[in-house]
């Protein structure tokens, strides 16, 4: 794996825990509470990380296209079938967490979001633009794509989803991200290109915050067996 490859996955590790030390010092230093703090912090290290990695990730960015890659046509629809295949596949895993496992449906990490973004709205930045260009160049980009050079599509895209699955620290749900991830390596793979997951996974994003906002918590809770309900957060 390049050198520059090594220094993303670090600015990326960096953004996640910066939080743990400049939150509490803005929290200290500005007239602001704990939540707006956070936030805060968190969107001004996930932006500085964004614009790093694309700046380490130039070379990667700007080749010249794939032979057979997708056109403009085919990104938006391959992207609309990628939404397509990331909604059945979660249902599904769903369906499996349900009565294989009997996992409560409901993600706790959506709801903290949720409950984080209703206090301070423009948090809604990081899930529904930056966390799924920053993910998807990291995960479907950099991980599955070294993984995909030295072994089959499977092993390759299992283990990447795995990742994608463990680093959302809900391990109850790994099932669902994982699956999820394998559909976005699948959509790399056919297209060729980046944009295509990175587009999904934005639209699921933004999908789970609407039905988030649109519903009350009874209504949720009957949808929660639905792919809106987790929408990759």
């Amino acid at each position: 794996m390049p050198k520059r490859y090594w220094w993303v996955i670090l600015t990326y590790i960096d953004a996640q825990l910066s939080v743990l030390i400049f939150a509490p010092l803005l929290f200290n230093v500005f007239p602001l509470t704990e939540i707006q703090a956070i936030v805060y912090w968190n969107i001004i290290s996930f932006v500085a990380a964004l614009l790093i990695i694309i700046r380490l990730m130039k070379q990667d960015l700007t080749e010249k296209k794939h032979r057979g890659a997708a056109g403009h046509v085919g990104i938006v629809i391959w992207s609309i079938i990628g939404f397509i295949l990331s909604w059945i596949a979660q249902v599904i895993a769903v369906n499996i967490e349900i009565s294989v496992f009997g996992i409560e449906p409901g993600s706790e990490n959506t709801a903290i979001i949720m409950e984080i973004a209703k206090q301070t709205p423009i948090f809604l930045l990081i899930p529904v633009l930056i966390a799924p260009i920053l993910e998807e160049l990291i995960f479907r980009k950099i991980i599955f794509g070294t993984l995909y050079k030295r072994m089959n599509f499977v092993f390759a895209a299992f283990l990447s989803a795995l990742i994608f699955g463990i680093i959302h620290q809900e391990p109850e749900h790994i099932l669902i991200y994982s699956s999820m991830g394998f559909v976005f390596a699948f959509l790399y793979v056919q297209t060729k290109r980046i944009i295509v997951p990175i587009i999904v996974h934005m639209a699921l994003n933004t999908a789970s915050v609407i039905v988030q906002l649109t519903f009350d918590i009874e209504k949720l809770e009957q949808l929660q067996t639905l792919i809106f309900t987790f929408g990759g957060l």
